[in-house]
């Protein structure tokens, strides 16, 4: 994980649009206004699903991350870093689905160019098919 480029958006908060897909297919997306706050050791968001306020917290460890979501994830996730990435953040956990074998979900933090930052979140099939689930893009205010 490269978590220096994050540094200088540390403190104030980053508003942005987000998108949430629900459908199987993944070309529906939900819309919601967001928000994040970069520290040394935690990315704190916000964002709402159908007007209900959700919240969420990528907490930073040197081998990964443990991550919640008001609405994904209420259960705190512990997540592993994934070697080799470009991304500034990119880490991996998994969930139970039922009686099935658990399925995986991966969390990237990316600083794009134009300054913008993304946090893209990603759902995997037990066989290794990779879903959108969300992104919000945020930018300073």
């Amino acid at each position: 994980m490269t978590r220096e480029a994050l540094k200088e958006l540390s403190g104030a908060p980053l508003t942005g649009k987000g998108e949430l897909w629900l459908d199987p297919l993944g070309n529906e997306a939900k819309l919601s206004e967001c928000s994040i706050t970069v520290s040394d050791d935690a990315l704190s968001y916000s964002w709402s699903y159908e007007g209900d306020p959700q919240q969420g917290r990528l907490e930073l460890r040197n081998d990964g991350a443990t991550w919640t979501d008001s609405w994904h994830s209420p259960e705190p996730m512990t997540c592993t870093a994934v070697p080799g990435s470009a991304a500034s953040i990119d880490v991996m956990g998994s969930y139970a689905a039922g009686q099935g074998p658990a399925w995986g979900w991966r969390t990237t933090v990316s600083l794009r160019p134009t300054g913008e930052l993304v946090l893209q979140m990603t759902n995997i099939t037990p066989w290794g098919e990779h879903g959108r689930a969300v992104r919000m893009v945020f930018a300073k205010a």
